[in-house]
């Protein structure tokens, strides 16, 4: 007899002392654009690591929908081989595998055709009957924007969207990009809203699925020692880097209407930032923790157009050389216009015109072909006002800096200043921190696997709210507008592998400051 997946929870001792209450109750999930990298490389691969948990409900079942034509048989093989692949979790478990596979089933349909829609029902009303599924509902839309309103129609057309007055639920899960600028966001936002309530839309970013990411709560709010030098008193600045040693990989049609601004900063970095500088939650529940990092976005300063080019640097890689590996530039790339002015590199400087912030500024930059990929949060502090040392000793003296890495090589470090061994005052800059896979002894969940569990249990607390997502594209759209007005058609170069354009140490160093190197 195959084991139950929700049975393995009882002997995993990695769900030792696991609430119940994390458990969700039965469901379907259907993903649009199954047939897709994302659907391969990260949505079937975190389900089977849920399932390996013992995180998903008896009878829980996947149906994959998109064009192509396939049976069910065929659909399977292809999520055994994806999840051999990209599990995060190995050897893989062949029974629990196979107990998977027993509830994962496709459609062949087109976003658009009602009777494709019409079987996708009749499929979700046998898992009902058969394995028990409940008529709860995910809905995954793992497809270009610009089906989204067409799938989100068809699905209240065919009686599928529960009211929220319903026992049955159903959730909408919505990849990015969310629009393009924020008239787009608003108006995809109207658009959804007609057909599902905003409790049932959850806008996913994996990024907030991260472990360390999620850290930032509890490092803030659940330490005394932190919080109280949280603000413009003790921090002189803040740095997000986001980097990326990839290009575009073969994304040159949609990079190239993007560019790094879009593709990152709108949704990724301005997520950080808020958790970086929301104000505490009167709760940890979902609207209390939007409503302040709706507040921290709201408050950040808008750019007036003719400062955009102030306080931003654009940039373009050329090509180059990144770990070991030649790489051509990006106008030579395919798919991208040889004249393009699509920046593949963007730092950044913005304000947030609040109390705690009020001065400090924020410094954000990302980009691809940069020498290695890393994204962190650096916190650096005000030096001593006055150190009792001679001025020899304190000259090469680093700030303090809170550095909280989001990957790779999870963790936190501080850096604080210590007395070398030996007979005279020499002082050096140390670390204190700790690294998540050594401190914990347990490998840190995929981001999917987090939000795909939190959907099912409808938790929000980590999916931005509509407010959210349009409080972001207010600057973003201010530095669009700024940048179009500029007129440039040529950007900074650097080469693949560097860390980005001259332009942007010296947008630094006009501060007085520089960028930290990870």
């Amino acid at each position: 007899m195959e084991p139950d997946v929700s049975q393995t929870m009882l002997d995993n001792p990695l769900r030792e002392g696991l609430s119940l209450e994390r458990l969700p109750s039965p469901c379907a999930m259907v993903i649009f654009g199954a047939s897709g990298d994302l659907t391969r490389r990260k949505l079937m691969p975190a389900l089977y690591d849920l399932a390996l948990e013992g995180l998903l409900p008896p009878g829980f079942s996947v149906i994959g929908y998109a064009r192509s034509p396939k049976t069910n048989e065929e659909f399977r093989a292809e999520v055994r081989e994806s999840i051999q692949q990209f599990a995060r979790r190995t050897p893989i478990d062949e029974g629990l595998l196979s107990n998977f596979e027993q509830g994962v089933s496709y459609v062949s349909g087109d976003f658009s055709s009602p009777d494709d829609y019409a079987r996708l029902n009749e499929e979700l009303d046998r898992l009902d009957r058969e394995r028990n599924t409940s008529g709860n509902r995910v809905y995954y839309l793992a497809t270009p924007p610009s089906a989204y309103a067409n799938i989100a129609h068809h699905l209240a057309d065919h009686g599928m969207v529960h009211p929220l007055d319903d026992e049955r639920w159903t959730r909408l899960i919505v990849e990015k990009p969310f629009g393009h600028d924020l008239q787009s966001a608003r108006e995809l936002n109207e658009t959804l809203l007609k057909y599902f309530a905003e409790e049932q839309i959850y806008r996913i970013d994996h990024y907030l699925g991260k472990e360390t990411v999620q850290n930032m709560l509890a490092f803030r709010f659940a330490n005394g020692i932190f919080e109280p030098i949280w603000n413009r008193t003790f921090i002189d600045h803040v740095q997000i880097t986001v980097a990326e040693s990839i290009g575009i990989e073969n994304r040159g049609g949609y990079y190239d209407q993007a560019g790094a601004l879009r593709d990152m900063v709108q949704n990724h970095m301005l997520q950080l930032l808020s958790l970086v500088s929301m104000e505490p939650p009167p709760d940890f529940d979902a609207e209390s923790v939007h409503d302040e990092k709706v507040k921290a976005l709201r408050s950040i300063r808008p750019y007036q157009p003719e400062d955009v080019e102030a306080c931003t640097v654009r940039g373009q890689y050329r090509e180059g050389w990144v770990m070991g590996q030649p790489y051509p530039g990006y106008r030579d790339e395919a798919r991208v216009d040889e004249a393009s002015v699509t920046e593949t590199y963007v730092a950044l400087k913005l304000f947030i015109d609040n109390w705690r912030w009020a001065g400090v500024p924020f410094y954000l930059r990302t980009g691809k072909h940069l020498p290695r990929r890393v994204s962190e949060i650096a916190i650096q502090f005000h030096k001593a006002p006055h150190p009792p040392f001679e001025s020899n000793v304190t000259q090469s003296l680093e700030p303090n800096v809170l550095a909280i890495r989001i990957q790779p090589d999870e963790g936190i470090t501080l850096k604080t200043t210590a007395k070398v061994p030996g007979p005279s005052m020499r002082l050096r800059s140390v670390n204190m921190g700790f690294l998540y896979g050594t401190s914990f002894l347990v490998e840190s969940p995929d981001a999917y696997e987090r939000l795909l569990l939190d959907c099912m249990l409808g938790d929000s607390t980590l999916f931005p709210r509509r407010d959210g997502i349009e409080a972001s594209w207010e600057p973003i759209t201010q530095i669009l507008e700024g940048w179009d007005a500029s007129g440039k058609t040529e950007l900074p170069g650097y080469p693949a592998g560097t860390w980005g354009p001259d332009e942007a140490d010296e947008f630094m160093e006009r501060d007085g400051r520089q960028w930290r190197q990870p």
